[in-house]
């Protein structure tokens, strides 16, 4: 099995299973067309912590946690597990924080962008268009130059700072203890809204082991697969958004959750410049970073310090999206998502220019 994984059809196996899994887990409670989104998830958990206090999205999704526990278990046992960091970790927080704007205007990760399109959400066209767009501005960087520097071995326990963070959100998720005044908190779970629609937990963790170990023996990067096919005309990733998008189709065909059209879609809005606009964003902080959410939390589970700066920088990016009206809703963008997301549009440029002879 490992072979066929680490094989060049390797990509493809683990996008059939995840397009399945997504499909999957909506039909056991996930909201519509996310079975998986690393953005909307990251955000759920934010507010979970009481790092933003929007009600409707608060809950501490195992999903998020099964991810780098399946990472680090993977690479544990094929002696993947290399901890490292040091390549400009603040640079990465800030381009996580940008990341986490972007697709909370579009609403949703690269991943959740093709399970939309794949359960008939034809929203995510324009997204998935901005989402080319950025990434096809980044390699544009990569090809001046661009690189944030190399990363450097650490001690073998600084990789253990994500898994322990991910048991952390399964004990708290759990236990649900009452540390606060009065028997209140700490966590807060909302009772109607996105954040309320959830598979059963122990589904949640354990479809996200299996894509965290998936996903860490193949390299499964959806920003990875288009810059590659960009810059190199390299297929093999992209095999895996391929597979991704048809098996999730098929399966949402069959469990009668596809449903085309433009209006009345699951946690989507209708205003396309912005849905573009937020990926594109987005996607050109993904391949500065150098992969998309999904990989950054797997490579955080093998000990990359560096990805968990980036993973960091999207929750806090998430509590700062719901705090100050950046992210979007059905009813369309936020109060000042058009300004955050110039803002994050500026700041990748400026760091792209700053970093991009920096190596060659």
């Amino acid at each position: 099995m490992d072979k066929m994984l680490m094989s060049k059809n390797g990509p493809a196996i683990a996008g059939a299973v995840l397009g399945v899994i997504g499909a999957l887990l909506v039909k056991f409670g996930n909201p519509g067309n996310m079975g998986f989104c690393v953005a909307c998830f990251t955000r759920d958990i934010a507010g979970a912590f009481g790092l933003h206090r929007a009600s409707v999205v608060q809950y501490l999704r195992p999903e998020i946690a099964g991810f780098i526990i399946g990472a680090f278990a993977s690479a544990l046992a094929f002696s993947e597990y290399k901890p490292r960091g040091g390549s400009s970790p603040m640079i990465r927080f800030a381009l996580g924080f940008f990341a986490m704007t972007g697709a909370l205007v579009f609403l949703g990760c690269p991943w959740r962008a093709y399970l939309r399109l794949a359960g008939g959400d034809l929203n995510a066209v324009a997204g998935i268009a901005g989402l080319v767009c950025g990434i096809a501005v980044g390699v544009w960087f990569l090809y001046g130059g661009f690189s944030l520097g190399a990363s450097r071995p650490t001690p073998k326990a600084a990789g253990f700072v994500m898994p322990l963070f991910a048991a952390a959100i399964l004990a708290f998720l759990f236990a649900k203890p009452l540390l606060g005044p009065e028997g209140t908190g700490p966590i807060f779970f909302s009772e109607k809204g996105p954040g309320a629609a959830h598979a059963p937990a122990l589904i949640s963790l354990s479809a996200g082991l299996v894509v965290g170990w998936l996903a860490q023996r193949t390299r499964f990067c959806t920003i990875g697969a288009l810059r590659d096919l960009i810059m190199v005309r390299d297929t093999h990733l992209f095999k895996g958004i391929a597979a991704f998008i048809i098996a999730a189709f098929a399966a949402n065909l069959a469990l009668g959750q596809f449903k085309p059209g433009f209006e009345n879609q699951p946690v989507a809005h209708t205003m396309q410049l912005w849905n573009f606009l937020g990926m594109a964003l987005s996607g050109l902080a993904f391949t500065l970073a150098g992969g998309c959410p999904g990989r950054m939390l797997i490579m955080s589970g093998e000990g990359d310090s560096d990805a968990g700066s980036f993973v960091l920088g999207m929750l806090v990016g998430a509590a700062f999206a719901h705090n100050f009206s950046f992210a979007s809703s059905g009813a369309g963008i936020g109060a000042h998502g058009a300004a955050a997301s110039i803002i994050g549009i500026v700041f990748c440029l400026i760091v792209g220019f700053a970093f991009k002879n920096k190596m060659a």
